[in-house]
């Protein structure tokens, strides 16, 4: 067995809302999740009575008068200061985490697997999709990006690799394995080759403010769906047209 290192760097960052004068975010890599609080600092405390300016304790006998500390104006600094760390939760890669409109509850997705964590427990988390089959060689898509429903709480999407977008409801049951919508659009077989199923791939997804619609994409278009309609999206832009005819040279080039 080999223990595999895990590389330096952030994956996703999700903003919590503000509640006070100081930022709360979550960070995560491949496999750590972390709870970051992001304060400024423009004050500073002089006028200790037990420690030094530079921060050397003096000797108690040498105190002959006590004095109350006084805050002074400084060069504003942001500190991040990190609060709680989840870890241990995910056996493949983590793709995406999510914020719940309540502020308490986050998920967190990988290639198989779905979880639910609570803001205030970092070692323990609710399994809510997986989609792993007992058998590997029978896995024909994997998840690529989930996001919650930006006012309903009991609400969350999920999309795969295979172009296909699940609306979910946790209020059904406890392990959302059974999608409440299933969002896809009907593929035209005159237009089907090789690299269809690489380019139909949905590589993230996001609702719009308000909740009623969602925001799609893929290798090639970005695509507006809407809640009320799961046949087609509602609208359909081309972004990167110009790469359909040279599809065979990335390919070759695993780009």
């Amino acid at each position: 067995l080999k223990s595999l290192e895990i590389e330096e760097k952030i994956n996703k960052i999700r903003w919590l809302k503000r509640k006070n004068p100081h930022h709360f975010l979550l960070s995560t890599n491949d496999k750590t999740i972390k709870l970051w609080k992001i304060a400024e600092r423009d004050r500073r405390v002089e006028g200790f009575n037990l420690k030094e300016e530079t921060g050397m304790m003096k000797d108690p006998q040498s105190i002959t008068s006590l004095k109350v500390p006084t805050l002074k104006p400084m060069v504003t600094m942001v500190e991040p200061l990190l609060r709680r760390i989840f870890a241990n939760a995910h056996t493949y890669h983590i793709n995406s985490i999510s914020v719940n409109s309540d502020q308490e509850t986050y998920l967190s997705a990988d290639d198989l697997r779905i979880n639910l964590w609570h803001m205030e427990t970092t070692d323990q988390s609710f399994n809510i999709v997986d989609i792993k089959p007992a058998n590997m060689e029978e896995l024909t898509e994997v998840i690529t990006a989930a996001e919650f429903h930006p006012t309903d709480c009991h609400y969350f999407v999920y999309s795969s690799s295979r172009g296909t977008i699940r609306l979910c409801d946790m209020r059904q049951a406890a392990l959302c394995d059974k999608h409440t919508k299933l969002f896809e659009e009907p593929e035209d077989p005159s237009s089907r080759s090789f690299f269809s199923e690489i380019i139909s791939s949905t590589s993230d997804v996001k609702f719009s403010n308000s909740g009623r619609y969602m925001l799609s994409r893929d290798y090639l278009t970005v695509k507006i769906w809407d809640l009320h309609m799961e046949s087609r999206p509602i609208e359909t832009f081309q972004v990167h047209e110009y790469l359909r005819s040279k599809l065979c040279s990335l390919y070759e080039n695993d780009c």
